[in-house]
């Protein structure tokens, strides 16, 4: 007897559940898990389908070489991947702190000064964690560079998703970076991140644009 189209047949896995829980925590009305969060999260997953296609067993042209050359890129990609996963809970606890810094009393002097010290302390977190996030990425895409080279064309969709969540997800951090780095006084922590972010922005689209120039897309 076929359990084919009963209900049983279509119970959601236990990743599914999993992962309604965490789409549930993005749609909450609460400030965490928010867009520093999900950029992360959008950076992980590009990376996975990185690493997917750089695992297939069939490459561009079946060269031993390529084979070589996709296993080293997935091995650069795999703790790039799990540093993204990371992240997307390091952004919120980063978020949080910052919160609970600026709930600090200020009605004395005292209070006041002890109050700027460590929302600027949380602050500092809150640029560092979604630059971390910036860094994979820009890491990432430079390897689906080596992936969009050496990939089986038949997954080439599967690497072009992959680039443009990477690039998405570098740009939404880029976002969260900008908006506590105004907040803060240090000029000269201000001036050394914005130039990094720039940069890390050229080099991450430089790899887009290198990476969709080596798709097989029509």
């Amino acid at each position: 007897m076929t359990r084919h189209g009963s209900r049983a047949a279509h119970r959601p896995s236990s990743r599914t559940v999993a992962l309604g829980d965490l789409l549930d925590a993005f749609a909450a009305s609460e400030p965490v898990p928010g867009g520093g969060s999900a950029a992360a999260l959008a950076g992980a997953l590009g990376t996975a389908l990185l690493i997917m296609v750089a695992g297939l067993p069939r490459t561009r042209s079946g060269t031993p070489e390529q084979a070589a050359d996709l296993a080293e890129a997935s091995a650069r990609l795999r703790p790039l991947r799990d540093r993204l996963v990371s992240l997307i809970d390091e952004d919120s606890a980063a978020y949080a702190a910052v919160l609970d810094a600026l709930r600090l009393p200020k009605t004395t002097e005292p209070e006041q000064q002890a109050r700027r010290a460590t929302v600027e302390g949380a602050l500092l977190e809150a640029v560092e964690v979604p630059m971390d996030t910036m860094r994979a990425c820009q890491q990432a895409l430079r390897g689906a560079v080596i992936v969009a080279t050496n990939g089986s064309p038949s997954a080439a969709t599967d690497t072009s998703t992959g680039v443009e969540l990477l690039l998405a997800a570098l740009h939404s951090a880029g976002m969260n970076v900008d908006v506590n780095l105004k907040e803060m006084r240090d000029a000269a922590f201000v001036q050394r991140v914005a130039a990094e972010r720039g940069q890390l922005v050229s080099d991450a689209e430089a790899d887009a644009r290198r990476a969709r120039d080596r798709l097989p897309l029509i």
